[in-house]
């Protein structure tokens, strides 16, 4: 009988966007990552094409959570482009993002592809990022591999990875937002459904399908390193010139 693990990851950057449902020029973000955002990510770690559905069947199948360690602030953008042939103005778009933010997400399955997707991340066939290219994760996103266990347990004693600054200037929160999808033994009477269940990534035409999702909560673990400030934070002189003209 195949081992159940749980892969967790840590999604940290200036920026993120994971879009939804995203259409013409209005390109929104959702308030956490999407399951068709971190399986590309991971798809992509393993070197994945965009085409090949039937290496991609297994990471969808993967079951799905994250955790808001810290929801950060919703931005808007404009976009402008030319067309690469004629050199003609595309329409301006409106994109959306997600700045300062920090999630812990986590996909539960079989051990061994979760292992060669976590030796993938540490050596990528291409680079991950945080929804879209622009947006590159502000560290490594390898955070651990549990093994014999599921996603509650794992998204219930990770400890909190909010930033250093953030946990200075905020209260730590009694409990944090987990959304995570439906167990095949729970009822779905209290879920949500999205749309961003990875059918297919290829270019011609990607499709994804409806997806369950429990909005859950679990107490605010210890956070990363016990709560100790890091050695060395840039902000920190900044901070004192704000007091010094207070």
């Amino acid at each position: 009988m195949s081992r159940t693990s749980v892969l967790a990851l840590r999604l940290a950057g200036p920026l993120q966007s994971w879009g939804a449902s995203s259409r013409f020029t209005r390109r929104t973000t959702e308030s956490a990552p999407t399951k068709s955002g971190v399986i590309g990510l991971l798809a992509a770690a393993a070197g994945i094409e965009r085409g090949d559905d039937e290496r991609l069947a297994p990471l969808a199948a993967l079951r799905f959570a994250v955790r808001i360690d810290q929801p950060g602030t919703r931005i808007r953008d404009f976009h402008t482009a030319h067309h690469g042939v004629t050199g003609a103005s595309m329409p301006l778009s409106e994109r959306f993002y997600l700045a300062d933010a920090v999630f812990v997400a986590a996909v539960e399955g079989e051990h061994a592809l979760l292992t060669g997707l976590r030796a993938a991340l540490r050596t990528p066939v291409y680079p991950p990022y945080l929804g879209r290219r622009s947006c590159p994760p502000a560290e490594p996103v390898d955070l651990a591999l549990y093994e014999d266990t599921r996603l509650e347990d794992v998204l219930a004693s990770v400890p909190w990875q909010a930033s250093p600054w953030y946990r200075r200037r905020h209260q730590t929160p009694p409990a944090l937002t987990v959304l995570r999808e439906r167990a095949a033994d729970e009822s779905a009477a209290a879920a949500d459904v999205q749309r961003d269940q990875p059918v297919t990534f290829d270019a011609a035409g990607r499709r994804h399908a409806l997806r369950t999702v429990v909005t859950d909560s679990v107490s605010t673990p210890i956070p990363s390193g016990g709560g100790s400030q890091e050695a060395h934070d840039p902000f920190a002189a900044l901070e004192a010139l704000e007091n010094e003209s207070a």
